[in-house]
């Protein structure tokens, strides 16, 4: 049954230790990430209960609760209209939680991925319509068809990566608390086409030089030197010496060293990534396509986002997403073979049918947290099937054919109107299908005949309305 934004969002609320226990409130693709002040008040088994919640992912001071696309959207800004109603009580509160929340961080590797993904998750609505705009209008050159409304299309589809470096400069200053104008500032000078007049190194600048990786290396130094000049400069003189001390600084550094170490690491990154699928292509799939499920159950796919958006800069879409996309294939096919075999488990079999349609689109979070985790060995025998579609896609960047996403963030059937590559749509298409298709087939066979040993229908009639006696017999 459809529950209303605001019902789930006020079912929710108490049930992760009321406003008092909120830090902080975010949303990516797919899920609620709540910041909490104490996480053993989080009820897990009531949340997973709630008709709208499709799993619960605990992560020390954080519980992010998988709602699907579309669904997280429309939850979050009733989740935080609760919230303000004591915005009062949190404000007076708000310097002790975040002093909190830093002595009770993690490593420093995972506030640095989670920083990393507060500065690109924004850019993936723009990154997901300008891709499918692009791949609508490519189609539409290739056709033949209205040639006068083609290059509007394709500025329409451009005009947000010709200048995705200053959104990441404003977004990076604003996470690591600087001033977000002053971020975009200084990392449009790496866009600018001015920059073309400019030598540094012996080599003349080009426009674009360094991409995203340059822009979070200028806003980031932008905002130490603005802290850096709020430190000593007198108040009265601040408004105008700050500014103007931060770009000058930065803007030179940017120039005469930034835009070229970035630009040599963005080159080396879309070189790596190509030699590395067309000489190990179906290796470096298996791998790709068999880890990625564990990254995402971790949190550390994450890193892989500015790689990806160096790639479509460069290149007009990355070939790695679409390997990586596998994994959700596996996934799929795992929780169908679950289905199958476990005819008479009335409580899982109502899960896989409410969490494959969104599998079935790329996002996985459901049956990982709700199907193949919980049972352990699933898990293993989905991240199979993800390698073998990765296999197959890499195969074929092997022999030449590649298979790339304009943008990132949809994966499964999702993912078929962003596909890009040097063959053209029809053979593009094709590989991926076949790549899905693999990992459906092989990760639903080793599922079936390895992945649930041990476990028996009568498992199932034993305690038809519920996993406790099925999780209890599936060894890990």
């Amino acid at each position: 049954m459809n529950t209303s934004p605001h019902t789930t969002a006020a079912a929710i609320l108490p049930l992760v230790g009321g406003p008092a226990n909120v830090t902080s409130v975010a949303h990516c693709m797919t899920r609620l990430r709540l910041g909490l002040r104490d996480r053993t008040l989080v009820q897990e088994d009531p949340l997973k209960a709630l008709p709208a919640v499709l799993g619960v992912v605990a992560d020390d001071d954080t519980c992010q609760i998988v709602l699907g696309p579309g669904t997280v959207a429309r939850v979050t800004p009733e989740f935080e209209a609760l919230l303000a109603t004591t915005a009062d009580q949190l404000a007076s509160r708000g310097a002790e939680m975040k002093a909190d929340q830093r002595q009770r961080n993690t490593t420093p590797l995972k506030v640095l991925l989670r920083r990393i993904a507060n500065i690109f998750v924004p850019l993936i609505p723009a990154l997901i319509g300008c891709g499918v705009i692009a791949g609508l209008n490519g189609l539409l050159i290739n056709l033949g068809w209205l040639g006068a409304l083609t290059p509007a299309l394709t500025a329409i589809a451009s005009g947000f990566m010709a200048l995705i470096a200053v959104f990441v400069g404003y977004n990076t200053a604003k996470e690591f608390g600087g001033t977000p104008i002053l971020g975009g500032a200084v990392a449009a000078v790496i866009v600018y086409a001015g920059v073309a007049k400019v030598t540094a190194f012996g080599m003349t600048l080009a426009p674009g030089q360094g991409g995203v990786l340059g822009a979070l290396a200028a806003a980031l130094l932008g905002t130490y030197v603005e802290k850096w000049c709020r430190g000593w400069v007198p108040e009265t003189l601040d408004v105008l010496v700050t500014p103007t001390i931060t770009v000058l600084l930065t803007g030179l550094v940017t120039l005469y060293a930034l835009m070229y170490t970035a630009g040599e690491l963005s080159t080396a990154i879309g070189t790596a990534a190509n030699w590395l699928l067309e000489n190990t292509g179906a290796f470096a799939g298996l791998l790709l396509g068999g880890l990625f499920l564990p990254l995402v159950m971790l949190g550390l796919h994450q890193a892989l986002i500015p790689i990806h958006t160096t790639l479509i800069e460069q290149q007009g879409y990355t070939v790695l997403l679409p390997i990586l996309a596998m994994a959700g294939a596996g996934q799929v096919g795992a929780a169908a073979a679950v289905y199958v075999r476990l005819r008479h488990d009335h409580s899982i079999r109502t899960t896989i049918r409410s969490a494959l349609p969104a599998g079935l689109l790329g996002v996985g979070e459901p049956l990982i947290y709700g199907v193949s985790l919980p049972l352990g060995r699933p898990f293993i025998t989905a991240c199979a099937g993800g390698a073998a579609g990765g296999a197959f896609v890499g195969l074929f960047s092997m022999l030449g054919d590649k298979v790339g996403s304009t943008a990132i963030g949809p994966s499964g059937w999702a993912l078929f109107p962003l596909l890009a590559g040097n063959r053209g749509l029809a053979p593009t298409a094709a590989i991926y299908a076949g790549g899905l298709l693999t990992g459906y087939v092989v990760g639903f066979a080793a599922t079936y005949f390895f992945g649930l040993t041990g476990l028996t229908d009568r498992a199932g009639l034993s305690d038809p309305a519920g996993l406790s006696v099925a999780r209890a017999k599936v060894e890990p």
